[in-house]
C-alpha cells in the first residue's frame, strides 16, 4: 500500500517515510504503522503538498504524540509531522511567533530568555503549538485562547487560512476550527516581565507537574477533560478505578486521570481501559467523561470494535 500510495503523492521538498510504526511517535509507545509520513520543509512546502494531494487520500496531522492513541491497525493515508523541520520561534516586541511543530515547552523557554511573561504555563503542556491550537490546550491557569493573537495554516485544498481564537470558537479544551485545517504557525501576545520571576514561575510549574503526575512511564496527557464544575480524576477515583488494569494498561495510582502502558500494552488495551473507566463513572451516576486523548486509526484484524460508553466521536490530533 505504501509504495502504491507514494506514487500518487506530489513532489515535495520535505521528507516522505514509508510504513513507519506510530509507536515511535507517541508517548504511549503503541500503535500500528502509518502508510506514509510526510515532514514538510516549511509552510510553502505544505501548501504545495496539500494542493497536489488527491482528495481521496486521508491526511492526519500529528504533533508530539503526547495525547494521541494510535490504534493497533495503524493509519491509512498520510500522517503529517511538522515537528521535524517547522520548529522556528521568534519575537518582535511583545509578540512571539512560533511554528506549529515547535514544542510548547520550548516556546515557554524562549519567552523566558527574552524576558517576556504570560507564556509560562506552556512549560506544563507536553505537546506542540499546532496541537495546542487544535484543542485549545491549557494548564496551570492558562489556555491557548488567552494568548493567541492569530493562527495561520493550510486548508485541505492548499489554501492559506488565518483566524483569531474567537473565529475558531475556542472554548475549554475545544476549538471549532475545521478538521481539515493544518496549522503552520501562530502569533502570541506576551508582556515584558522580570526574568527571575518568569523562571521561578516555570520552575514551580515543572515541580508541581512532577509531583502530581506519573513520571518515568509510558503515558499520555490527561485522558479525560474535566467535566463542568468538577475534576475527572475525582470522578474516576470515586468509581474505584485507581490502579485498574486491562491487559498491559493501567490507571495510574499516582494520578488516576492518566493511563499507563506498563510495557506490554496494546492500543486496544489502553482504549478498552479508558472505556471501562467511563462506563464505571457513568454507572455510579457520574458525568459522561469526554476523551481528551485523541484516538485515531483502525483496529487490527480480529479485534472487536470498542463500544464507546457515551458515543463521543473520535477526533484527530495535531
Amino acid at each position: 500500500m505504501s509504495n502504491q500510495l507514494i506514487k500518487r503523492l506530489p513532489d515535495v521538498r520535505g521528507d516522505y517515510e514509508l510504513a513507519i510504526p506510530m509507536a515511535r511517535h507517541t508517548w504511549f509507545g503503541v500503535g500500528g504503522s502509518a502508510d506514509v509520513i510526510y515532514c514538510p520543509r516549511d509552510a510553502d512546502d505544505l501548501v504545495d503538498f496539500m494542493a497536489g494531494c488527491p482528495a481521496d487520500i486521508p491526511i492526519l496531522p500529528v504533533g508530539a504524540g503526547s495525547n494521541l492513541l494510535v490504534r493497533d491497525g495503524g493509519i491509512a493515508g498520510v500522517v503529517i509531522r511538522l515537528s521535524k523541520h517547522m520548529t522556528n520561534i521568534s519575537h518582535a516586541g511583545q509578540t512571539v511567533t512560533a511554528d506549529a511543530g515547535a514544542l510548547d515547552a520550548d516556546v515557554a523557554r524562549y519567552a523566558s530568555k527574552a524576558g517576556l511573561a504570560g507564556l509560562e504555563f506552556l512549560i506544563g503542556i507536553p505537546g506542540t503549538i499546532g496541537g495546542g491550537l487544535r484543542m485549545n490546550a491549557g494548564a496551570y491557569g492558562g489556555e491557548f485562547k488567552d494568548i493567541t493573537i492569530r493562527a495561520h495554516g493550510v486548508s485541505r485544498d492548499g489554501g492559506r487560512i488565518s483566524a483569531t481564537p474567537a473565529e475558531m470558537g475556542m472554548a475549554y479544551r475545544h476549538s471549532d476550527a475545521p478538521a481539515d485545517w493544518i496549522f503552520t504557525h501562530a502569533e502570541f501576545t506576551a508582556m515584558d516581565g522580570d526574568r527571575d520571576a518568569i523562571r521561578a514561575r516555570m520552575k514551580d510549574i515543572v515541580a508541581s507537574r512532577g509531583d502530581a503526575q506519573p513520571r518515568g512511564v509510558r503515558t499520555g496527557g490527561s485522558t479525560f477533560a474535566n467535566p463542568p464544575g468538577g475534576k475527572a480524576w475525582q470522578e474516576i477515583d470515586a468509581a474505584g478505578c485507581r490502579g485498574l488494569t486491562v491487559g498491559g494498561a493501567q490507571v495510574s495510582e499516582k494520578h488516576c486521570n492518566f493511563l499507563i502502558n506498563n510495557g506490554d500494552a496494546s492500543a486496544y488495551d489502553i482504549e478498552s481501559l479508558g472505556e471501562t473507566v467511563r462506563s464505571r463513572v457513568a454507572a455510579r451516576g457520574g458525568p459522561a467523561l469526554r476523551w481528551e486523548i485523541k484516538r485515531v486509526g483502525h483496529h487490527s484484524a480480529g479485534q472487536d470494535p470498542i463500544t464507546d460508553a457515551t458515543t463521543q466521536p473520535t477526533e484527530a490530533d495535531q
